[in-house]
């Protein structure tokens, strides 16, 4: 069983940046892929990005790919998403979700365990 909670969403000006956060307890930390999806008002959730269990690969969707980055501390349990070049287009509420042993799937019904949600307003 892990629990996540994702922090760091806000408003920003489109070209700003963000870090989201995402802290997960529960279970060994490393043994789980984690993945960042996002869903915008009435529009389907979608991938950004992914990093397999233990670290290393990542994975990111072509339309975040140069501007985000995700990245993962084992030690303190978390997983970062930084995002910078912000657009306008990117405003959703921003996802974190567990796959236990995982590659890093782009599939959002892959991942067991998903956080609440941080909303992320990027604005013109």
């Amino acid at each position: 069983q892990v629990q996540l909670v994702e922090t760091g969403g806000g408003l920003v000006q489109a070209g700003g940046s963000l870090r989201l956060s995402c802290a997960a307890s529960g279970d060994t930390f490393s043994s789980y892929a984690m993945g960042w999806f996002r869903q915008a008002p009435g529009k389907e959730r979608e991938f950004v990005a992914a990093i397999r269990y233990g670290g290393g690969s990542t994975y990111y969707s072509d339309p975040v790919k140069g501007r985000f980055t995700m990245s993962r501390d084992n030690a303190k349990s978390t997983v970062y998403l930084q995002m910078n070049s912000l657009k306008p287009e990117d405003t959703a509420v921003y996802y974190c979700a567990a796959d236990r042993w995982g590659s890093g799937s782009p599939n959002w019904a892959s991942y067991r365990y998903r956080g609440q949600g941080t909303q992320v307003t990027v604005s013109s």
